[in-house]
């Protein structure tokens, strides 16, 4: 953890124990956010609002830690000082900003979350909804996995495409279901149930198959999270320079179609009103989360793959969406991405800032 955050740190583990906070606290949380002036301006602070919001904050954090501590455990996060520090930097400040967003747009707000596995999306939506429903705001959790084809529909496109050996990729989705969805959410006064497609990725021997549909009533913010959620074309001219592992003709050929079948797409991420992206500082960092998570399963007895199979199937997806080539553009585009949050190697959050 950086040196700076260790005066503040020992503010919040107080008031965890229940100390009150002090004007002595404000100043120094104060100090410590304005000392990061990216993470400032991501979240709208400035010199003269600062100590507002950390007032906001500490009114909210006392109450909420004991139930974000035990969730994060419960998810298999451990370290105690870590979920204050994230709760304090990242997942206080960015709910109340999505509030303030619902507050000024007067209906619900889609909140997407790219990101890879290991990135901490379940995390984050998590302790999001935890906070908001602290705060009385309703909200739901999807992902782009619940709107993936049927089993039936995902062999017969395989037949079509035998390329298409995983789902994930684009073309295995049903993006129209995924447009109804968000617009039905998004609508300012409705009072009727909504109903959020499902997948039950055991189903069919780990294939997976469509579950039982969830109803849930008229809410405030939306979640929808994924690992190309907001993801655009590119130029196909970029495939002429391709980083590995996109080698051969085929290679570049398949990362060619599954980037003409991103238009599908476009409309989906046209209905999110903002968008934040979970970057591990090295993409490949996703690869080791992978078998870090492969290798603790298999610790307990469960199946899982050998780490050759793994390297194909992580790989199989570099090559379908390199980072490098879809999600690098994005961290720098302040009309597609609004946060961008850099996850380093033992999972922790880095920097936090505004692309531009």
């Amino acid at each position: 953890m950086s040196s700076p955050f260790e005066a503040s740190l020992t503010c919040l583990q107080g008031w965890c124990a229940g100390q009150s906070p002090t004007p002595e606290d404000y100043q120094q949380l104060a100090s410590e956010i304005l000392a990061d002036p990216q993470q400032a301006q991501a979240f709208g602070i400035t010199a003269f609002n600062v100590l507002d919001e950390v007032q906001r904050r500490s009114q909210i954090f006392p109450a909420i830690y004991p139930q974000v501590w035990k969730l994060c455990q419960d998810m298999g996060f451990p370290d105690q000082n870590q979920v204050i520090r994230t709760l304090w930097i990242l997942w206080l400040p960015l709910t109340l900003q999505l509030v303030a967003e619902r507050q000024k747009l007067e209906r619900p707000i889609v909140q997407g979350i790219l990101g890879g596995q290991g990135s901490g999306k379940t995390t984050l939506t998590a302790v999001i909804r935890l906070i908001l429903e602290h705060l009385n705001y309703t909200s739901v959790g999807f992902s782009l996995d619940d709107l993936y084809k049927s089993y039936v529909q995902r062999q017969q496109l395989q037949q079509q495409d035998p390329r298409l050996i995983w789902r994930g990729p684009p073309g295995t989705h049903d993006v129209e279901i995924g447009v109804e969805l968000l617009d039905g959410l998004r609508q300012p006064k409705r009072r009727k149930p909504v109903i959020v497609p499902r997948f039950d990725k055991s189903a069919w021997g780990g294939a997976g198959d469509k579950a039982p549909p969830e109803m849930i009533d008229p809410v405030d913010v939306v979640l929808f999270e994924g690992w190309f959620v907001g993801v655009r074309p590119i130029d196909p001219r970029e495939f002429d320079q391709a980083p590995p592992p996109i080698i051969t003709p085929e290679d570049r050929r398949f990362a060619w179609d599954m980037n003409d079948r991103l238009m599908e797409y476009v409309p989906l991420w046209h209905r999110l009103d903002r968008l934040m992206i979970l970057y591990p500082v090295d993409y490949r960092f996703s690869k080791q989360w992978r078998m870090e998570a492969e290798h603790k399963m298999k610790a307990q007895g469960k199946e899982g793959m050998s780490d050759e199979e793994l390297e194909q199937f992580v790989e199989y997806f570099w090559r379908s969406l390199h980072p490098d080539l879809f999600i690098r553009p994005l961290i720098s585009n302040s009309i597609l991405t609004d946060l961008v949050v850099e996850i380093n190697a033992d999972h922790t959050v880095g920097r936090i800032y505004q692309p531009g």
